[in-house]
């Protein structure tokens, strides 16, 4: 069931088909990227506090082991509530202490990242069938969740850290465009939920156009209160890589209005 803000605007979903796909591909791009790594690039800083690219890429192996680990455990029960993708978005802030725990844990046991990065990703194949499937249910950090939302919540860790990666070493990580598209549209709409409103329009194109905070609602033409930004700005905004202030000081960000300060409500994402 929707969370009561969700339940107030449109709840956006997305197609299980075209979410494998994209996450197929996206783990491709990430696998290519890590191949590309020097023995040297490992120990670099991977611009996540306290985060070497070693470390980024095993948690990035647990992200796309996270689809057979939920699929694997005990099922929550029928008719159980469900948390939406605003609510996995919002609460990530909360869990960072036991993500950043459990990930050195991993790091620990990992001898080689590559080499569990392509086992994770070859096992993947298996679990379409239960992972696309419309009714299945998984047991995520927030609550019973949809195992097709929880594929989209693999995109938009992927697609974030896969440019985490590539803004550490200078790799080039690809982007698929469905991946890109799904995560920009998870963390606008999570913006939505975390400071609902109407008097501030957030356009991201093309994938996106949400509107937000308190204030005056406008009834027609252009609003009051205007930002566009392009989507990896976006991603980087809503994920805490970057500030608003500064991306509007480098023209990576447009804003009009006397509303248009997003500041106090980013990042969406921990």
């Amino acid at each position: 069931m929707p969370t009561p803000q969700e339940s107030r605007r449109r709840v956006r979903t997305y197609d299980p088909a075209r979410t494998w796909r994209a996450l197929r591909a996206q783990v491709g791009h990430v696998r290519v990227a890590v191949r590309g790594l020097t023995g040297e690039q490992w120990k670099w800083p991977s611009g996540l506090p306290g985060w070497d690219v070693r470390l980024l890429v095993v948690h990035m192996v647990r992200q796309v082991e996270a689809v057979g680990a939920l699929l694997e455990a005990e099922p929550p029960p029928t008719g159980a509530r469900t948390a939406g993708l605003d609510a996995w978005a919002l609460g990530t802030a909360g869990i960072a202490a036991e993500l950043d725990a459990s990930t050195r844990a991993q790091e620990a046991r990992t001898a080689d990242p590559l080499v569990a990065l392509d086992a994770a990703a070859e096992g993947l194949a298996a679990l379409e069938g239960e992972a696309t499937r419309g009714d299945r249910l998984v047991p995520a950090p927030f609550g019973a969740m949809r195992a097709s939302d929880f594929l989209v919540t693999r995109l938009v860790e992927l697609v974030v850290h896969g440019d985490d990666l590539a803004r550490a070493t200078g790799v080039e990580v690809g982007l698929d465009r469905q991946a890109v598209a799904a995560a920009v549209r998870v963390l606008a709409d999570a913006l939505a939920a975390k400071a609902p409103g109407n008097s501030v329009e957030v356009r991201v194109p093309p994938y996106a156009a949400v509107q937000c905070v308190e204030g005056p609602r406008h009834t027609r033409g252009t609003p009051p209160n205007v930002v566009e930004t392009d989507p990896v700005t976006w991603l980087r905004l809503a994920a805490g890589r970057a500030t608003f202030a500064d991306e509007v000081d480098a023209a990576r960000v447009s804003a009009s209005g006397e509303r248009a300060d997003l500041a106090p409500h980013l990042p969406v994402l921990g």
